[in-house]
């Protein structure tokens, strides 16, 4: 019985020291407790957040100065590590990395595992490419064991379009066995309706994310908003620095949690001289700021029947090729060609 409990202790201990840090560790590093209370209620709740966090934007918390702003950054620095590591460290961290399955082998294959869990996939297409649906199977492959190809945790999905429908989680999740009703509540969804509202459920995501066990975040779609929210050139600047705003902090939700987060994205078709030269003349909208938050990038397009073809586009390690799925009654499965 003792030996048990010691057990349990130390998987505790260890859960402990894997997931993030929570704000409340603060206190025991002589911060006040009514200081660590107005930093969550600006949002921060993990020291991660606090320590990734620029100083200006900590002051603009009420009643944090700038000697307290100072010393709080300074705890954290010690409770996180912010320092240079050894590539062989980091080379090791990152054979530890989750990879949550697509539900297609090929796809899978494609991805050299699956997708990656700490870093932002984008993915983008235009209509009936089959984003949506890849999403959906994603919020159920990532309750599953990880060694199923899951990440045994919750999904968060922000819906920005009214596309999400829990039938199609159900269907999923009875493919690989799994009870309907617990794969509808460990997805906690939200409708996004304006950019500011889009960014808003990201505070409340990262409050959800420290109370309980996540390992997906989908927003679908991430730029939809943006572009009825803001038109025309002369809003183009503010569009894209709300836009810089909202993936750096799903960028910091990926590194603070570990979980992996995917978005859509739209296309534009290009309208120039040049495009006339170019077989598939749509490209990703957003510009170069959703291109470099976006650590993965993949780009769906149709193929014959229920089949689609999905490109790396960009990515920092996976080579440039291709790779055919379908999309079936049950999700995401592979093509039958």
């Amino acid at each position: 019985m003792a030996m048990q409990q010691v057990a349990e202790t130390t998987v505790a201990e260890e859960d402990e020291h894997m997931g993030p840090v929570l704000i409340h560790k603060l206190e025991a590093c002589g911060i006040s407790s009514s200081d660590v209370k107005k930093l969550e209620e600006a949002g921060y709740y993990t020291v991660e957040s606090v320590a990734y966090t620029p100083k200006k934007q900590l002051l603009t918390v009420k009643g944090i100065s700038e000697a307290k702003a100072d010393k709080i950054m300074a705890e954290a620095g010690k409770l996180v590590p912010l320092g240079f590591t050894t590539a062989t460290e980091f080379h090791q961290r990152r054979a530890e990395i989750i990879q949550l399955t697509t539900g297609s082998k090929e796809l899978d294959k494609l991805l050299q595992g699956g997708l990656e869990t700490g870093s932002i996939t984008e993915v983008f297409g235009e209509f009936r490419t089959g984003k949506t649906q890849l999403c959906h199977t994603l919020a159920v492959t990532c309750q599953l064991p990880v060694e199923l190809g899951g990440g045994e945790g919750k999904c968060l999905y922000i819906d920005s379009e009214g596309t999400f429908r829990p039938e199609r989680l159900l269907a999923v999740a009875e493919r690989y066995g799994l009870s309907g009703s617990d794969v509808l509540d460990n997805v906690a969804y939200a409708r996004a309706y304006n950019s500011d509202h889009q960014s808003q459920l990201l505070l409340q995501a990262s409050a959800m994310m420290s109370e309980s066990r996540y390992s997906l975040l989908i927003v679908d779609s991430a730029t939809s908003l943006y572009r009825t929210d803001y038109s025309g050139r002369g809003e183009l600047a503010a569009r894209q620095m709300h836009m810089g705003r909202f993936l750096r902090t799903l960028l910091r939700l990926a590194d603070e949690f570990g979980i992996a987060v995917v978005i859509t994205n739209q296309v534009v078709a290009q309208v120039d001289g040049m495009s006339m030269f170019q077989s598939d003349p749509k490209k990703p909208i957003g510009g170069n700021i959703m291109a470099h938050a976006s650590t993965t990038r993949l780009y769906l397009r149709k193929g014959r029947a229920e089949n689609r073809i999905c490109k790396i586009y960009d990515s920092p390690c996976l080579p440039e090729s291709e790779a055919m799925f379908a999309i079936n009654p049950d999700g995401i499965g592979d093509s039958k060609d």
